[in-house]
């Protein structure tokens, strides 16, 4: 059976929320923070770290 990875990725992050339940308002600056590092000046030293 193949999954596509952004299903596994927003079912595990439903997991996590309804077992951990963090406020919304912390899912959101995460969500919106890595989305806003992802593309900045920061993403090749987060991608040599991440991959090692």
């Amino acid at each position: 059976m193949s999954v596509p990875l952004w299903f596994f990725l927003v079912c595990l992050g439903l997991v996590g929320v309804k077992l951990v339940r963090p406020p919304w308002w912390l899912v959101i600056v995460l969500l919106l923070g890595g989305y806003l590092l992802a593309d900045s000046v920061f993403a090749p030293a987060i991608d040599t770290a991440t991959t090692k």
